[in-house]
């Protein structure tokens, strides 16, 4: 399993996902802040004081996270950002199973209900967060050719 997980080319694979799921989701929340902000305030769990900061930030926090994963920069610390967000993420979708909320989860525009399958979703994606902060990914899409 080792040598699955720490090969370059799976890893530069799994990254490239996880990038593009949170470049996604995070443009797809800046377009519409009203519409996330309200996904938040539906689970009924920050104070409402904290919600439009939040539906402010998050969205860049994983669009800028997913972009510098995607071009292989500080991928350990960027699968723990992404990770940590997908714990939360986590959380939050189960404390609303369990006080039996059906309400939209606020990923990926409208549509997305929070269940089993966001749960499901997420904790692949953290699994993936981290094989990436254990195993790094060395290969980086940028061009760092020296010139002379």
């Amino acid at each position: 399993m080792k040598k699955v997980f720490s090969n370059q080319y799976f890893l530069l694979i799994i990254r490239i996902i996880i990038a593009m799921v949170f470049i996604y989701a995070g443009a797809e929340k800046i377009s519409d802040p009203k519409g996330f902000s309200q996904s938040i305030y539906n689970y009924r769990i920050l104070p409402i004081e904290t919600i439009n900061i939040l539906a402010i930030t998050l969205p860049w926090l994983e669009l800028i996270s997913g972009i510098l994963l995607l071009f292989g920069i500080s991928v350990k610390e960027n699968a723990a950002i992404i990770g940590t967000l997908l714990l939360v993420f986590i959380i939050a979708v189960a404390l609303s199973m369990i006080r039996g909320l059906d309400i939209d989860c606020g990923c990926f525009g409208k549509g997305n209900m929070v269940g089993w399958r966001k749960i499901g979703e997420n904790s692949l994606m953290l699994i993936i967060c981290v094989v990436l902060m254990a195993f790094d990914s060395k290969i980086i899409l940028l061009n760092d050719r020296k010139t002379d």
